[in-house]
């Protein structure tokens, strides 16, 4: 007997993950291509998210995407989700290639953090040295991405909205 308030379990509560996941993917899906704005629109808020989520500004990649997104007329909500490029599966790669490519542009040795502790030594002792070669690296990373995302996802937008015009409006 359940409870006063609460309603018996359901079967959807039997579910596999896999169904829920798929479903869940689904609705997400179909909220971004029903999203308002033109493509262009949506793709620049995109390439806003992107660009801002290559930065290892932790909490404030969504705002710094969603403010970037204002200024170049894109799609807010897009760039919140680009920036879920950087997520904790992909931090330490995306940094790590970020932080050699800026020392690389500098022409500074890379600090390698992983190998021992004096390494880790001196890494913390070039804390100005790393910020600056990892940003620099986040931002020719975060361009070449952002811009990437664009046109990658201009195309792919516009299919998508081709594609839920059709199956909302079959011809008959």
């Amino acid at each position: 007997m359940s409870s006063p308030g609460r309603l018996p379990q359901s079967s959807s509560s039997s579910r596999s993950w896999w169904v829920q996941i798929k479903r869940r993917s689904r609705y997400i899906y179909l909220k971004f291509i029903r999203l308002r704005g033109h493509p262009k629109e949506l793709a620049r808020g995109l390439a806003a998210g992107v660009f801002a989520g290559m930065f290892p500004l932790f909490g404030l990649q969504t705002i710094m995407g969603v403010a970037i997104a204002f200024r170049i007329k894109g799609n807010p909500l897009m760039a919140a989700a680009g920036t879920w490029i950087s997520n904790p599966l992909t931090y330490l790669p995306i940094y790590a290639f970020n932080y050699r490519l800026g020392s690389w542009i500098l022409g500074r040795p890379v600090v390698n953090l992983f190998t021992d502790v004096e390494s880790m030594k001196a890494w913390l002792e070039t804390g100005a040295d790393v910020g600056v070669a990892l940003m620099l690296g986040s931002l020719v990373m975060g361009a070449i991405f952002g811009t990437a995302s664009y046109f990658a996802g201009l195309p792919l937008i516009r299919r998508a909205r081709r594609r839920y015009r059709q199956f909302k409006h079959p011809e008959s």
